[in-house]
């Protein structure tokens, strides 16, 4: 009886972890549109990039409040946390939408996948954490697979083949990406040691960006006229920005973090850069040229990976 039990419950267990794991997956597929959708947006649809992020989370608002708004306590508010996470997302969310204007969603995807390094980082800085096992050679290897990717054809001698505007775009999506480093340290003490619901957690996050970035729109006097001469086709991507991106891979990621915790999330975000790669040549046209950047590109992906999933096993 005690080992039907056991069995029955370990089963159990085993499926609802995998449950959140592909949840998880299917906010990593979501985050690794993001820049794609978000660069053709402003690329090719030539939407003003504050009013993509104010429209895209007020419509998302407005889906969302009717399904979660008995799991969201008034009190919330009176939580410092919730303010901190609210800026910290609305730097992450404006610069990671930015960037995608200026360089290739792939790089914007690429300094991303460097988010869990920056963790460890920063929890050291901050929280006095023991840095990982592995940790400087991983970020040595990410740097230099990173510079595969960025080159050009180096059997001619073209070591990098960056323009000044997708030099612009990485640097702001590095700012990005330690904005999401903070993002990802905050989820889980948000969720567990203030006892924050995730649905409370994404509602604060719609109501700041659609605040912040609707203030922000305003500030750089952006025409909101664009959105009216758009055709069927660039009404879609922006549907899949909403409904795909801000809503369920962002509701995705923070229930996710607080089932399974920052360090299993994390170990899956190689996912981000497939999906950015796929979809990209897809939508936008934009591809690996040559086998260094490929090569570049499995470095990346293989060293985050690995890491990851050294951390997570200790």
């Amino acid at each position: 009886m005690n080992n039907a039990s056991s069995t029955t419950a370990t089963t159990t267990h085993t499926g609802v972890s995998w449950l959140w794991v592909i949840i998880a997956l299917f906010a990593h597929t979501g985050w690794g549109a993001y820049p794609v959708l978000a660069r053709y947006l402003q690329t090719i649809s030539h939407l003003p990039s504050m009013a993509i992020l104010t429209l895209g989370n007020l419509l998302a608002l407005i889906v969302y409040v009717p399904f979660a708004y008995r799991h969201i306590r008034t009190d919330i508010w009176h939580t410092p946390i919730i303010w901190l996470f609210a800026l910290v997302v609305s730097i992450r969310a404006m610069t990671n939408l930015t960037s995608a204007r200026f360089t290739l969603a792939i790089y914007v995807q690429l300094i991303t996948l460097l988010t869990p390094l920056i963790v460890a980082l920063l929890s050291k800085l901050f929280f006095r954490n023991r840095l990982p096992r592995f940790t400087l050679p991983a970020i040595g290897l990410s740097f230099f697979g990173s510079l595969l990717m960025m080159s050009g054809d180096l059997s001619n001698g073209t070591v990098l083949r960056l323009t000044e505007s997708d030099v612009l775009g990485i640097v702001i999506a590095l700012i990005s990406a330690f904005a999401l480093a903070f993002y990802m340290i905050l989820i889980p003490r948000a969720t567990s040691v203030s006892n924050i619901s995730a649905e409370a957690m994404l509602f604060v996050q719609l109501v700041a960006l659609t605040i912040t970035c609707g203030a922000m729109s305003l500030v750089l006097g952006e025409q909101w006229y664009q959105f009216a001469v758009i055709g069927p086709h660039d009404w879609a991507v922006f549907a899949a920005f909403v409904v795909f991106v801000l809503l369920g891979a962002n509701l995705g990621q923070i229930v996710a973090l607080r089932q399974l915790g920052a360090p299993l999330i994390s170990s899956t975000m190689g996912w981000r850069l497939i999906s950015a790669l796929g979809l990209a040549a897809l939508l936008l046209g934009e591809q690996l040229q040559n086998l260094w950047q490929v090569l570049g590109a499995i470095i990346v992906l293989v060293t985050i990976t690995v890491y990851l999933q050294q951390q997570y096993r200790a």
